[in-house]
């Protein structure tokens, strides 16, 4: 501890006198020129001296992370020539780097480890993979100042002489620029000398050499990346998709519009989850059950309480009778007749150019292509309990052909998981005639959502008849004399629920086995490792979806979509980093709960202040008409300003009011212009501007007010 005080001691007391004794003035532009000359003169009469000198001082600079060592390099070039003014730039800021490298490592290292130890355990397994390559990204392609990097690297676990020699070799370029420029510099002589073709393009270098290095870093990269594979002379397609749900469809689909050669293989149903297992069917259900329950509570409306005999069998047939109308939109037919080469069967990546595809008549074909998206979904996670194999559980995937044949409801049935799809459902099921118990191990259930909301969620499945259970572990499935039961624990007492059914509905787990990702070596844990513009570790291979994440919306899928695209088939002119800063998303519980941007519990958790406008749908002449009255808008703003950072509607159609706020959020609008436009009297739409008015009636300007009424009075007399 006291040797590093005294380290730290020693450096401040250095960096200290840099500036006290006003030594910057010397490393600025003007300062090199100004003593650039009158060192000259001492080089040619002492030249060793001269040069130990200006080495041990660059060292020092560079050491203790002090600014001016860019104005450094162009004295070296100025003083001493290109070639020995390299040699001595090179090698003085390799050392000084380490030394501050080793610096950091001595001082912070130890202390850092222990207050963040599992982020920096994870941050040292990627260093420990691809450190060097990191840094050697960073030396030639400087995203961060050369002082920052040299700290933070001596806080991770890379080797002292990994360090030395990357930053040896990635700053080489970018000094032999500078060098060279401060070799022209030191020719100047008259005005003249500004304009002279050496100095220039000397100039231009250090502009553009931030380009040169991108390009020199994506060519090493690949090289790196693709060693070992051998990439074809030419290619069937320009692009295959593998999986034909959201992300699958619209990828393929803009592929062939811009007349791409498309392949898309999709191994079970066109459309995917979406439209086969997901939306759409649940969608179709939620409002079989809203009828039900409508009718069951006619009161509401003026008429009679009349229960309707419900036919769980007809409900479960018009479901796939949905499906059906819907399905062409996605068929193989459609998608051909766009352009698309939709083939039937599984595919599996070879390598970063062959696929190859085994069709559902065992016919086996390897396709080479210049790109691939993967957009191959996800499913329901089942979680390793005790038993429930033997359960006879469904999942959101597999309930629509399990219960096709039921003509009721499942009189008991345990619904696993309380997040949207597990709320959705046990309403649905309870409208029906189910008696549903929710088992929540959280606290709350919607776990991203405000705990109002999820207060507002659980009292509305209460009303539903919905037991919700929260806190409640799953332990064990078991069967006792014929019935089965299912053993949950909370706050360390045990208790059994009997069911007939369970739906298991804690989440959904991405789709990564069996296409060839393990082999390729391409990098994935929950989702596939993928950057700003959706590339995997291969340039050429994409991934969009629920496989990527971070968002497992249909939506945000289709939004994908269009960046895998887009950059697969032409990011060698420009690539677009996909856009996550407006992410919509509506729970259909009923009311609906829908959300886009911060919400407070958010905001808190970030340390962001806001200001929080409420509306409530009790004042809305169309709620009030409809006897609709529950729910709000609640709307976040930084203080005093109109911005909005995010919304929350519980509502009927709160997912379709939400569309407002996204547009508004997208293009930068504020509430002041939702007040100003006008809304269609009397809808649900209303409710936005009324939201808007109660920001403006809040934030009204009071003094300016004060002298407003002072004139009105005036003008009274």
């Amino acid at each position: 501890m006291l040797k590093k005080a005294a380290l730290l001691s020693i450096i401040a007391a250095l960096v200290a006198a840099f500036f006290v004794f006003d030594l910057n003035q010397y490393l600025t532009l003007a300062g090199l020129k100004e003593w650039v000359g009158q060192f000259s003169e001492y080089i040619e009469q002492n030249p060793v001296l001269s040069t130990s000198v200006f080495f041990v001082v660059y060292v020092a600079v560079t050491a203790l992370s002090l600014p001016g060592a860019a104005i450094l390099t162009l004295a070296a070039g100025a003083l001493f020539g290109l070639w020995l003014g390299l040699l001595l730039v090179s090698f003085a800021s390799t050392l000084g780097a380490t030394l501050a490298f080793l610096s950091a490592r001595f001082v912070f290292r130890d202390t850092v480890k222990k207050r963040f130890g599992e982020k920096l355990r994870k941050i040292d397994d990627g260093v420990e993979k691809q450190g060097a390559f990191y840094l050697f990204t960073l030396r030639l392609v400087p995203v961060f100042p050369f002082f920052l990097i040299n700290l933070l690297m001596g806080l991770t676990s890379l080797k002292t002489r990994t360090f030395y020699w990357v930053s040896q070799l990635g700053m080489l370029a970018g000094t032999l620029v500078y060098v060279n420029a401060g070799t022209q510099l030191a020719q100047l002589d008259s005005l003249s000398g500004i304009v002279s073709p050496d100095l220039i393009l000397s100039f231009v270098l250090l502009g553009i050499f931030p380009w040169i290095a991108k390009g020199i870093v994506a060519v090493v990269n690949r090289r790196r990346v693709y060693q070992g594979y051998s990439k074809p002379a030419s290619f069937d397609r320009n692009l295959v998709v593998i999986g034909a749900g959201a992300g699958g469809l619209v990828t393929s689909y803009i592929g062939a519009a811009v007349k791409a050669k498309v392949t898309l293989v999709e191994a079970s149903e066109m459309g995917g989850d979406c439209l086969n297992y997901g939306c759409v069917p649940s969608k179709a259900l939620i409002k079989s059950a809203k009828v039900a329950d409508q009718s069951a509570h006619a009161s509401r409306y003026g008429l009679t309480d009349t229960p309707v005999p419900i036919s769980f069998k007809q409900v479960i047939k018009r479901v796939h009778e949905i499906i059906a109308t819907i399905a062409p939109n996605d068929s193989v037919e459609r998608y051909t007749d766009l352009g698309v080469d939709v083939v039937k069967g599984y595919a599996k990546i070879i390598d970063p150019w062959h696929v190859e595809i085994t069709g559902d008549d065992g016919q086996v074909q390897t396709l080479t292509t210049r790109s691939i998206v993967v957009t191959t979904g996800a499913r329901p996670f089942v979680p390793p309990l005790k038993g429930i194999e033997q359960s006879g559980y469904v999942t959101s995937d597999t309930m629509w052909n399990t219960f096709a044949d039921h003509e009721h409801a499942p009189q008991r049935l345990v619904v696993l998981g309380g997040g949207p799809i597990g709320c959705e459902l046990a309403q649905a099921f309870a409208r029906l005639g189910s008696q549903v118990t929710m088992v929540e191990q959280a606290p709350q259930i919607m776990g991203r959502e405000d705990a109002e909301i999820a207060r507002f969620v659980t009292d509305t499945l209460t009303a539903s008849g919905v037991t919700v259970l929260t806190g409640h572990k799953a332990e064990e499935f078991t069967q006792s004399h014929g019935a089965r039961q299912l053993l949950v624990s909370h706050n360390d007492q045990q208790k059994t629920i009997e069911y007939d059914e369970v739906i298991v509905a804690v989440g959904r787990k991405a789709r990564l086995e069996s296409f060839g990702l393990e082999e390729l070596g391409v990098n994935f844990d929950r989702t596939i490792e993928a950057d700003e513009f959706l590339q995997t570790r291969f340039p050429n291979i994409y991934a969009a979806g629920d496989v990527v994440g971070p968002y497992q919306f249909t939506h945000v899928a289709a939004h994908q979509a269009w960046y895998a695209a887009v950059n697969a088939l032409f990011g060698t002119f420009k690539k677009f980093k996909v856009d996550y800063r407006v992410i919509p998303w509506t729970t259909f519980v009923d009311p609906e709960v829908a959300r886009v941007g911060l919400n407070e519990t958010e905001a808190k958790e970030k340390g962001i202040e806001v200001d929080v406008t409420r509306y409530e749908f009790a004042e809305l002449d169309r709620a009030v008409t409809e006897s609709a009255r529950q729910g709000f808008i609640k709307v976040l703003t930084p203080p005093g300003k109109d911005t909005i950072l995010g919304v929350t509607i519980v509502s009927e159609h709160a997912g379709d009011l939400l569309a407002e706020f996204v547009l508004a959020m997208k293009h930068n609008l504020g509430l002041n212009k939702i007040l100003g436009t006008i809304h269609a009297y009397p809808t649900w739409a209303e409710g936005a501007k009324y939201a808007a008015g109660n920001w403006k009636k809040a934030n009204s300007p009071e003094s300016l007010l004060n002298w407003v009424e002072k004139y009105h009075t005036w003008r009274r007399k």
